[in-house]
Formats: structure tokens, sequence, C-alpha cells
């Protein structure tokens, strides 16, 4: 081997270890994309999703990094949100509804793990719970699926009320399917129901002059949205 190859291939040699080790020390990125903000309401789930990550050995900003992405109650934005972190490589992504299915529509490779109010069956989430396939896993708390329990626990909470009015995010993507479960938990218990719609901070001034107006007795939150839950609570969206 000649001097000047050989110079070359000790130098090759020494940069492939380097290299690999720089590639395997790098640190993993979770992208976190939220429909809500990171005010008020969820500022206790993002203190519990930091401390999860703790008690399994990942401390953010030391092993683990986290790329925060929160459409503050505006769900058109969440398609370009899930494509930027797609984009951006993240190692897996942490989404909420309705930003779960953005990001399902975004890539077909990086790990998504979601949590829905829905069923993620019907939603098209997954193929089954007991088998999820794809890149996509997560849990359900099935919100829509108890929302008439809802209606019925403020029946038995204030008997005497005969208007009841639902706050509904309209441009939630499951609002129809929540509006539908609560018109026949009214039906079934003979009350008259409104229903009052929130997209954005200024129409929760309309709710409360409609809720005074309309004499509402019990003002039900629909569980599945976290911007009508952060406002009906004065928390900033």
């Amino acid at each position: 081997m000649k001097r000047r190859q050989f110079i070359m291939f000790l130098g090759g040699a020494a940069a492939w270890p380097l290299a690999a080790r720089a590639q395997q020390a790098a640190m993993p990125v979770i992208g976190f994309l939220n429909s809500a903000s990171p005010d008020g309401f969820y500022t206790s789930m993002v203190v519990a999703f930091r401390q999860g990550l703790k008690e399994t050995g990942y401390i953010e900003g030391q092993n683990v990094a986290i790329e925060y992405s929160w459409a503050e109650g505006k769900y058109d934005r969440l398609p370009a949100m899930a494509s930027e972190l797609v984009r951006r490589q993240v190692t897996v992504i942490v989404a909420n509804s309705p930003g779960n299915l953005a990001a399902k529509a975004a890539t077909t490779t990086i790990p998504i793990v979601f949590t829905t109010a829905n069923d993620p069956v019907q939603m098209g989430l997954v193929a089954s719970l007991s088998r999820p396939g794809g890149n996509v896993t997560g849990t359900t708390q099935l919100g829509v699926e108890i929302t008439p329990k809802l209606l019925e626990l403020a029946h038995e909470l204030v008997p005497t009320a005969t208007v009841f009015a639902v706050l509904v995010n309209p441009t939630n993507p499951y609002a129809e399917t929540l509006l539908r479960e609560f018109q026949v938990a009214a039906r079934t218990l003979g009350v008259q129901l409104h229903f009052l719609h929130a997209s954005t901070d200024r129409d929760f001034d309309t709710v409360s002059a409609s809720l005074a107006q309309l004499r509402v007795g019990v003002l039900v939150i629909g569980s599945i949205d976290p911007f009508c839950l952060a406002g009906a609570n004065g928390s900033p969206r």
C-alpha cells in the first residue's frame, strides 16, 4: 500500500468510530402535538407527562428533547404542525385529538402515541384495540360513549332544572357525534337542551350572555374538547 493511501485509510478508520459514536449519542426528540395551549388546563398534564418520562429514565434536556407544538384551539393548524414534526424527523409523535389524526395522515413510519376521548377504531386511528397495527398506538377515555352519563349526572345534581345547555366547539371533528349523543340523552330525560358554540376566545362572552337569556339551569361541557374545558374554567387558551 502506498504511503498516501495508507494515511487516507487511517484517517477514514479513525473518523468512522467517531461518526458512529456521534450517531449513537444523538438525543431522541419527542414531537408533542396538542390541540390546546400550554397554559391553564394543560399545565398540570404537561407536568405529569414529564414526570412519566422521568420515571422511565428520560429527563427533558438531559437524554431526551421535546418539540412542543400547540394549536391553541385552532384545529386547522394541526396538519401543518404534524408535517413540520415529520420534516424535523422526530423520534416519536405524542398527540391528542384531533392532532392524532393529523399525525397519522402525515407519516406511516414515525411511531405515534395518541390519547383520545373517542373510539380509536371508529376514528380510523387503529385497526383494533387489541392489535392496533401500523405505526399508531395509544389510550382512549371513551369520552363520547359516556356523554349521556354527563347529562344524567347533571340532572341528578339539579333535579329541578328543565333547561340545559351544552358547550361545544363546532370546529372539533367529533362535534357532530357528541351532539347526537347529547340529543338522545336529553330526549330520554325529557329536558330542553340548547347547544352553545365556542371556537374562539370572543365566543365565551356570547356564551355567557346566552346562558342568562335562555335561563339555563345547568351547563354541561363537551368533555372531548380541551378548548371548551379551558375556556369554561376561565383559563387562558
